[in-house]
């Protein structure tokens, strides 16, 4: 096993609300919340099964579709499709699932996956009850760093 030296996703997940949020604003990739609009692209692997057929439209409608095609993943997206549809069978090895998983992260399909891409889906396309202020999700409130500081060493200023 290596030592030493940095590794790929070690460390924290970046984060697009961090204090230095500004200096690291224009690194982030902001996806449309309605997804990818216009055809599905065709199926570039062989004889496409009706599982495979079915994953594969519902995933080139997502918004993290907008940068597979940005950078030519059709291949990629294939391959993940037609993993997964092998891992959902009864008899699939643990390490296929552990590929998929895998290639869902690279794919930017899990969350951990879009933070190591540097991708979020806009807010400002969110449901209009929940842009109306309806949603039932509290949001967490935020102290700035300064307030935080405050608490701690119970000054006051």
């Amino acid at each position: 096993m290596p030592k030493g030296g940095a590794r790929a996703r070690s460390g924290p997940a970046p984060d697009p609300d961090a204090l230095r949020r500004e200096r690291d604003a224009g690194e982030w990739t902001i996806l449309p919340a309605e997804g990818r609009e216009g055809e599905v692209p065709e199926w570039p692997l062989t004889e496409q099964s009706v599982r495979e057929e079915t994953l594969w439209g519902r995933l080139w409608r997502m918004p993290q579709a907008l940068m597979w095609e940005r950078y030519g993943q059709d291949i990629e997206v294939a391959l993940y499709v037609r993993r997964l549809t092998a891992a959902e069978e009864a008899d699939a090895g643990v390490n296929l699932g552990t590929l998929v998983r895998q290639m869902a992260d690279s794919l930017g399909l899990t969350t951990p996956g879009m933070r190591a891409n540097r991708w979020r889906v806009d807010r400002a396309d969110a449901a209009p009850e929940q842009a109306a202020g309806t949603s039932s999700v509290t949001p967490i409130a935020r102290n700035s760093a300064r307030a935080r500081l405050r608490s701690v060493s119970g000054g006051s200023g």
